[in-house]
C-alpha cells in the first residue's frame, strides 16, 4: 500500500484544533520546492514496484488481490453482498432448476450482487437449451414429410427464463444508469478535494484555519461516495500523497504527534490480532472477505504510525495477508483438481456416447434402449460439474458432436423405415375407407366376417408416421365401433326370437323322446327326417343354450342305431344335420375348420391305402407268397375298409362344398 511504502512522515496527523507554532509556517515555502508532485508519484508506481524488496514483492500478489477487489466494491457497495450468496455449480442444474434459481435471485433489490450468479445461470441455461434445440431440429428433419414445412419449437421454460432475465436486465440497467451518474459526480468531488489539498500549503494563511480546513476536507473525503474502479487506485494514491505532503510540511506539536502515532498503532495492532485469528478460520472465503474489509480500514480510516514501528507492523500485516492468500490459493487448487476430475469423467461419458453412435441396431424397441442410454449419459454429463475453463468449450463441443453423431446414426435408421411406414399408412387408410363403406351395412351375416377380417389385417400392419397415427386410428375405430354397435342392437332384437326357439325346441325334445319306430324302414326313416326338418324350422337358440342341440343329436343317434341303415348312411345323415346346424348359425369359421379337417382326413386315409397296397406288393413278390396268403388277405380287407371310409370322407367334403355354392 502506498501509505506504507511511501510513508516518510516525520510528524503524525494531529487531532482537530491542534495548536501549531507559528514558527512552522516559516519552513513551508522553503521546503515546498523539494516536494514531488502527486502526479509524478502515481506515474512512477509501476517502476517502484519493480524495485520492491524481495519480501514485499513476494507478498504483492496477495496485496493486489485485496486491492483489486476493494476497488471493484468501492465502485458499487452492493457488490459486497455477493459474497453472502453462494456461487453454485450451475452446470449441474437441470433447465427447470436453473429457471427456479433465476426467479429466486431476481427478487433481491441488490441487483449487482447477483449479477455474476445470473450470468453463470444464463450461460449454463443457454448451453443446455441450445443443445436441446439442435436435437429437436434433427428429429424434425428426420421425420418431416413436407419440405416446405419449417422447423419450429416453442418451450414454455425458455419463455419463463426470458421473462425473468428481462426483469434482471431492466433492474441492472436502471441501477447502472443511476450508479454512473453518481460515480461521475463523486469522482469530480474527490478530485476537487485533492485540488484543495494541494492549496493548503500556504504560508500566508493562519495555521489553525489551515488545519481546520484540512480536517473538513478529510471529512468530506470520507463521505464523498463511490468512484469508478479504474480510477480508484490513482485517486486514492493522489489523495494520500497530498495528505502526507501536508503533514511533512507542517511541524505539529510533538506530544500530539506521538499520541496520534500511538492511537494509530493500537488500531493497526487490533487489526493484526484479528487477522491472526482469520489465518485459522476454516471458511477461507469468509476469511478473505473480512481481510478485504480490514485492508480497507487500514488504508482509509487509520493514519500512519511512527517510523520505528512502520515497517515492522506493515510487514506483519503483509505476511498474515499472504498466509490467508496462500490458503485461498490452496482452496482454488483443490477446486482445480476437482475440475480435472470432472473433465476426466466427462471424457469417459463422451467416449461412451461415441461408442453408442456406432452400435447398429435393427428395431425400434432396440433403439428405444439406446436412446435411454444416451439420455442417462447426458444427465451424467450435466451433473459432472465444472471443468477447467481453458477446455470448457472444447469439452462441450466434443459432447455435442458425440450426441449429434448418435442422433444422425439413429435418424438414418428411421429414414430407412420411413418408406415402410408410408406404405403402412396407405394400407391402413385403405382399411379405414373399407370400414367406413361397411359401417352402415345391415347385411350382418356377410358383413360381420369382413369387418372382423379387416380388424385382423389392421393388427398385422406395422407402424405409420407418428403425425398420422392417432388420426387414422380414431377414424378406423369409430367406423368399426359404429358397425358393431348396430350389430349389437340387431342381436338384442334377435334374442327374443332365439329364446322362443329354445322354448319350442325344449318342448319338442320331450315329444321326440316319446317317439317309437314302427319297424317299417322307409316309414321310420321318413319320420326321422321329418323330425329333423321340424327341429331346424324352430331356428337358432341363444349361444349360451346351444347344449340343447347335443341332446337332440343323442336322440337321433339312438334312433339311427335302431334302423337297419348302412354305416355310411348313418354317418352321412349325422354329418348333414351337423353341417346344417353350423350353416344356420352363420359360423363361417367353424365351417372353414370343418373343411380343413375333412381334407386332412382324406389325405391320411389315402396315404394309409397307399402304404397297405405297397405291403401287398411286397408279400406277393416273395417266394413264400402262398404261405403268407392269410396275411395278404388281412391286408386286402383293411384296404377295403379304408376305401369305404375314404368315400364317406369325400362325400362329406363334397356336401360341404355344395353348401358353399348355394
Amino acid at each position: 500500500m502506498l501509505e506504507e511504502k511511501n510513508d516518510n512522515l516525520q510528524e503524525a496527523d494531529g487531532k482537530l484544533e491542534i495548536e501549531i507554532n507559528n514558527s512552522s509556517q516559516e519552513n513551508v515555502i522553503e521546503e515546498s520546492n523539494s516536494v514531488a508532485t502527486a502526479e509524478s508519484l502515481v506515474s512512477n508506481d509501476e517502476s517502484e514496484q519493480e524495485n520492491l524488496p524481495a519480501q514485499e514483492a513476494d507478498h504483492q500478489e496477495a496485496l493486489d488481490a485485496i486491492t483489486n477487489s476493494n476497488a471493484e466494491e468501492s465502485e458499487d457497495e452492493t457488490l459486497k453482498e455477493r459474497h453472502d450468496i453462494p456461487m453454485q455449480d450451475y452446470d449441474t442444474f437441470s433447465l427447470d432448476a436453473l429457471v427456479d434459481e433465476l426467479k429466486k435471485l431476481i427478487s433481491t433489490d441488490k441487483v449487482m450482487s447477483v449479477k455474476g450468479h445470473i450470468e453463470e445461470i444464463k450461460k449454463s441455461f443457454l448451453l443446455q437449451y441450445n443443445h436441446l434445440i439442435e436435437e429437436k431440429r434433427e428429429e424434425f428433419n428426420a421425420s418431416n414429410q413436407d419440405p416446405n414445412e419449417e422447423f419450429e419449437y416453442h418451450s414454455p421454460l425458455k419463455s419463463k427464463f426470458d421473462e425473468y432475465y428481462n426483469v434482471f436486465r431492466e433492474k441492472r440497467n436502471e441501477h447502472f444508469k443511476h450508479l454512473q451518474t453518481n460515480l461521475k459526480s463523486n469522482l469530480e468531488v474527490r478530485l476537487a478535494i485533492v485540488e484543495e489539498l494541494k492549496e493548503l500549503i500556504n504560508p500566508q494563511e493562519n495555521i489553525k484555519d489551515t488545519l481546520k480546513h484540512f480536517n473538513e476536507l478529510r471529512e468530506r473525503w470520507k463521505n464523498a461516495g463511490s468512484i469508478p474502479k479504474d480510477k480508484y487506485n490513482h485517486v486514492w494514491n493522489n489523495y494520500h500523497f497530498h495528505v502526507e505532503n501536508f503533514y511533512d510540511y507542517l511541524h505539529l506539536d510533538r506530544e500530539a504527534r506521538d499520541l496520534d502515532f500511538k492511537y494509530n498503532l493500537e488500531q493497526k495492532q487490533k487489526i493484526i490480532t484479528r487477522v491472526e485469528e482469520l489465518v485459522n478460520e476454516t471458511d477461507i472465503s469468509k476469511a478473505f472477505r473480512e481481510l478485504q474489509d480490514l485492508h480497507r480500514i487500514w488504508k482509509e480510516d487509520i493514519g500512519p504510525v511512527s517510523k520505528e514501528h512502520r515497517d515492522t507492523i506493515w510487514n506483519k500485516f503483509s505476511e498474515l495477508t499472504k498466509k490467508i492468500h496462500d490458503k485461498r490459493e490452496v482452496l482454488f487448487e483443490s477446486q482445480r483438481v476437482n475440475e480435472h476430475e470432472n473433465l476426466k469423467a466427462k471424457k469417459e461419458i463422451i467416449a461412451k456416447l461415441e461408442v453408442l453412435g456406432t452400435e447398429k441396431v435393427n428395431s425400434h424397441s432396440q433403439w428405444l434402449v439406446q436412446i435411454e442410454k444416451v439420455e442417462a449419459l447426458r444427465n451424467e454429463f450435466f451433473a459432472a460439474g465444472k471443468v477447467p475453463s481453458d477446455v470448457n468449450e472444447e469439452t462441450w463441443a466434443a459432447f455435442k458432436t458425440a450426441v449429434r453423431n448418435f442422433n444422425s446414426f439413429k435418424n438414418s435408421f428411421y429414414k430407412d423405415i420411413k418408406k415402410d411406414q408410408n406404405d403402412n399408412l396407405n394400407k391402413k387408410m385403405a382399411l379405414v375407407a373399407k370400414a367406413k363403406e361397411l359401417q352402415e351395412s345391415t347385411d350382418f351375416g356377410s358383413t360381420t366376417p369382413i369387418m372382423k377380417q379387416i380388424q385382423e389385417e389392421w393388427k398385422q400392419i406395422g407402424h405409420v408416421p407418428k403425425k398420422y397415427s392417432d388420426k387414422i386410428w380414431k377414424e378406423f375405430k369409430d367406423a368399426c365401433n359404429h358397425y358393431f354397435d348396430k350389430l349389437k342392437e340387431h342381436k338384442s332384437e334377435e334374442n327374443v326370437e332365439e329364446v322362443a326357439s329354445f322354448d319350442n325346441k325344449k318342448a319338442y325334445l320331450e315329444t321326440l323322446r316319446a317317439f317309437q319306430l314302427t319297424g317299417d324302414h322307409k316309414t321310420d326313416l321318413d319320420a326321422i327326417k321329418a323330425h329333423i326338418e321340424t327341429w331346424k324350422g324352430f331356428g337358432k337358440v341363444p349361444f349360451a343354450r346351444r347344449h340343447i342341440e347335443g341332446k337332440f343329436n343323442k336322440i337321433l343317434d339312438a334312433l339311427f342305431e335302431k334302423l337297419s341303415l348302412s354305416k355310411k348312411e348313418t354317418e352321412m345323415m349325422r354329418f348333414s344335420n351337423r353341417i346344417d346346424s353350423l350353416s344356420d348359425s352363420n359360423d363361417t369359421r367353424k365351417l372353414d375348420n370343418e373343411k380343413i379337417f375333412l381334407m386332412r382326413k382324406i389325405e391320411e386315409v389315402q396315404n394309409e391305402i397307399f402304404q397297405l397296397e405297397n405291403n401287398i406288393q411286397f408279400f406277393t413278390n416273395t417266394k413264400n407268397a402262398k404261405k403268407e396268403n392269410s396275411i395278404v388277405l388281412e391286408v386286402r380287407k383293411n384296404i377295403a375298409i379304408h376305401k369305404e371310409s375314404l368315400e364317406v370322407w369325400k362325400d362329406k367334403l363334397r356336401q360341404l362344398r355344395n353348401l358353399g355354392q348355394e
